[in-house]
């Protein structure tokens, strides 16, 4: 099993929401773990791009990850 990173504040915010029982951190935990998910498929789409065994799958891994990262159709090679 793969670990994942997060940022200090995201933990600290899910120590103080879980732990503390404090509420009001609910959309900072969401919008944290929302950009980690959203990391976490633009690395695994860059994988896929770079380890593809054929030219038409490593293609579209590169689509779906210059698309995740918001590089501009104009922009692109």
């Amino acid at each position: 099993m793969k670990q994942v990173m997060i940022p200090q504040q995201l933990f600290l915010d899910l120590v103080i929401h879980h732990v503390l029982d404090r509420p009001g951190y609910e959309e900072r935990i969401r919008q944290g773990l929302s950009d980690k998910m959203d990391a976490i498929l633009r690395r695994e789409w860059f994988t896929q791009y770079r380890t593809a065994p054929d030219e038409a799958s490593r293609e579209e891994a590169r689509r779906k990850y210059l698309e995740a990262a918001g590089i501009p159709t104009d922009f692109r090679w």
